[in-house]
């Protein structure tokens, strides 16, 4: 008799953690190995003449405009550098709004009048690009005859050597100017705050920041599981993850995943991710266990935004590949475990100066420090009046599976600040702050341990945007979710707080008032107006859920739910008068945002209907029929009045059958239904409709996986995919 596909899985996974016991680590010292595959600035002051080294220099720190006269001379050197390091081809690296990236190959070949070739990069190819913009998600900016669109060069974020291809980041554009892509939008929120960020600075006196730039530090949690049970689960390979699947014996409860020891096998791929990372000039700092079983997380040191957003779809696909080179399958979807913790990308973000202050940095006295609480109160109105916004961007059908469930931020936005600022808070709304609360040395009780300095106020992790230091952190962010719209959304409404209250203070100062008493009187008055958002308990109670109402905080359980914010008229307002999206360009994403989830849970339903159609219910049906067949014999021996258990099992497995036929023919019916003629009506005929169908699938035949045969179960099951690795 052959074996089951999953048992002859597990065989496969021993062999291979036998033939791969011995692996040798990379030999290259970090130091020479980190950026090894970067044009970085190092580089560039080697390679290109002082003029023209020094002008690109201030185009990266200042974010003034790239002199195209000297476009060639750089083209010239980053090709000479990339074909010394085994490059043939480049490519324009963008993030089209599929949320992935994309790139097309050109090689530098070009031909000779002999019938040879020379290598070439012109400034030209460097700058502009032009791929078919018909062919990516456009929301009917473009139309199928309408291809053209172009790249352009981010010249703040450093092209980059994969393979045999020298990668250069660029933004995407439509022929008629429209962002078609996650950057453009991004940069244009980086220029609108910092254009608001140093009219604060002026204020308070600073003449040397001229530009102002946001930094983030994005966590990324993941799975890790053995490809060959990857192979044998449609549903991941097609959505990313399990639409079926019972509980395992142990799930997470015994809280004995986090930061433990990492099993040897994934300790080898997170290496070799490094080493790669290292070698594109991605920071990766951090790695370690995450709560649920299998999971992990990596965290880089944070960097400035569009290089982190650069970087965080690195890691991503990097995670991918070497987990594939292992004979591993990583999962970046939200949820791919129903019951089991899901993955999410805490976002760390702050705001600097180009002559290196942490705009929100607190000092010692917080309550001192001006023009670190106008920063602070400006990040706490933006939240308030647009935390619809901040709920849009965090939107994707995976993370409708953790928002709200009790092991992540829930779908209501608010802000924790900890103790000290808390009281700084409310002081301030009082009239004047005269104090801070500061941390005294912590007590531990062991003589041989050292004092250790306490802070000024606890971790909040049930909180979506909690102040943690010297930064927020954006905790709701889902795992494969591109760093774009969270940042983009972020920087513009706090582009948007910073204008307001410069013209508050400008125009106090106008009217006679100093510095300091027209700060404590804007700062009074939003505090007052927008301290709603503020919440330093648990996120995850019932009662917050209800206080949040009273406060007037929306509560968008769903994308499907949150979606139509990114178009009302006070979120189009904000874009378009800091520049950073245009009417159209929002509709155009509300649009995109909607046929992809629409999309997404269709593959899921399809998903589901194929594995129970094709193996969940053959399989049960097997064990139905040998069921049936033992009961007939052995009654032949023992009689009727000893079959009672084992024919209530046969009638129990015959109940769910039948209910699991009905739940497939129901869902077949929604999949099928006619469903509205916009994008939402569509959309929510999938929220309401289809996926309480598959949910309905998955509970009868959860319950089947729990009494069928173990041998003639098609599926790898959770116990095997989260353990046996």
């Amino acid at each position: 008799m052959s074996k089951n596909p999953r048992q002859e899985a597990i065989s496969k996974i021993s062999d291979y953690i036998q033939e791969e016991s011995n692996f040798s680590p990379f030999e290259t010292p970090v130091t020479e190995l980190f950026g090894s595959k970067v044009f970085n600035i190092d580089l560039m002051r080697e390679r290109l003449p002082k003029a023209v080294f020094k002008s690109v220099k201030k185009t990266i720190r200042d974010g003034n405009p790239l002199d195209p006269e000297i476009a060639d001379i750089i083209a010239n050197a980053m090709k000479d550098w990339a074909i010394e390091n085994g490059a043939t081809h480049y490519t324009h690296w963008f993030h089209p709004l599929t949320g992935l990236t994309a790139e097309k190959h050109d090689s530098f070949i070009s031909p000779t009048e002999t019938g040879k070739v020379i290598l070439e990069f012109s400034g030209k190819e460097l700058i502009k690009g032009e791929p078919d913009a018909s062919s990516f998600p456009s929301g009917g900016i473009r139309a199928t005859f309408e291809a053209r669109g172009y790249t352009a060069w981010d010249v703040t974020s450093p092209a980059f050597l994969r393979d045999t291809t020298l990668c250069i980041p660029t933004a995407f554009v439509s022929y008629t100017g429209e962002a078609l892509d996650k950057k453009t939008p991004l940069l244009r929120s980086m220029d609108a705050l910092s254009e608001q960020a140093l009219r604060i600075l002026k204020l308070f006196g600073n003449t040397t920041a001229t530009r102002v730039t946001t930094t983030v530090g994005p966590e990324q949690e993941y799975f890790m599981i053995d490809k060959n049970f990857y192979n044998l689960r449609p549903d991941l390979i097609a959505t990313g993850r399990t639409v079926y699947g019972a509980r395992p014996p142990k799930g997470q409860e015994s809280e004995d995943h986090y930061f433990g020891s990492i099993r040897e096998r994934i300790l080898e791929v997170m290496k070799d991710v490094e080493a790669d990372l290292w070698a594109l000039g991605v920071n990766a700092k951090t790695r370690h266990n995450e709560v649920a079983p299998s999971q992990y997380e990596l965290a880089p040191i944070f960097t400035t935004t569009n290089v982190a957003m650069d970087h965080n779809q690195l890691i991503m696909d990097t995670l991918k590949k070497v987990a594939n080179r292992h004979g591993l399958a990583c999962l970046l979807h939200e949820k791919p475990f129903a019951g089991i913790n899901g993955s999410g990308k805490h976002n760390n973000w702050s705001m600097g100066s180009n002559d290196g202050q942490n705009l929100l940095e607190p000092g010692h006295n917080p309550h001192e420090n001006a023009q670190f609480l106008v920063f602070l109160v400006s990040v706490i109105r933006a939240v308030h009046i647009h935390g619809d916004l901040l709920r849009v961007s965090i939107s994707n059908p995976g993370n409708d599976h953790r928002l709200g469930a009790n092991e992540a931020p829930p779908a209501i936005i608010s802000i924790f600040l900890g103790d000290q600022l808390n009281d700084i808070i409310e002081q301030l709304e009082k009239g004047e702050a005269k104090s801070s609360i500061n941390g005294a040395d912590m007590k531990i009780g062991v003589s041989t341990l050292p004092h250790l300095p306490m802070d000024s106020g606890d971790r909040n992790r049930t909180s979506p945007f909690a102040f943690t230091g010297n930064k927020f952190e954006f905790r709701a962010v889902p795992s494969s979710l591109s760093l774009g719209d969270p940042n983009c959304f972020l920087n513009t409404i706090v582009a948007d707080s910073l204008k307001v209250i410069a013209d508050q203070l400008e125009n106090e100062m106008k009217a006679g008032s100093t510095l300091e008493k027209s700060v404590q009187k804007v700062l009074t008055e939003t505090i007052k107006k927008h301290k709603a958002i503020i919440f330093n308990g648990d996120n995850y109670s019932d009662e917050w859920r209800e206080e949040a109402e009273k406060r007037g905080l929306p509560n968008f359980r769903t994308l499907v739910d949150a979606m139509p914010s990114l178009i009302n008229e006070k979120n189009i307002k904000v874009f378009e008068d800091h520049k950073v999206l245009s009417k159209r360009e929002l509709e155009a994403r509300f649009i995109i945002q909607l046929e992809a989830y629409i999309k997404t849970i269709n593959q899921e339903g399809l998903v589901t209907l194929d594995i129970g159609k094709r193996q969940i219910l053959p399989a049960c049906l097997k064990y139905q029929t040998a069921l049936s067949k033992s009961i007939q014999n052995v009654k032949a021996v023992v009689g009727d009045s000893e079959m009672t258990p084992q024919v209530n099992l046969l009638k129990e497995i015959t109940v769910l059958i039948n209910k699991f036929i009905v739940a497939l023919d129901s869902l077949e019916d929604a999949l099928n239904h006619d469903s509205g003629s916009t994008e939402l009506e569509h959309a929510k005929h999938f929220r309401d409709d289809v996926i309480p169908k598959m949910t309905a699938c998955r509970e009868v035949a959860d319950s089947l996986e729990t009494l069928v045969d173990n041998e003639l179960w098609p599926l790898p099951t959770y116990a095997e995919m989260l353990y046996i690795v």
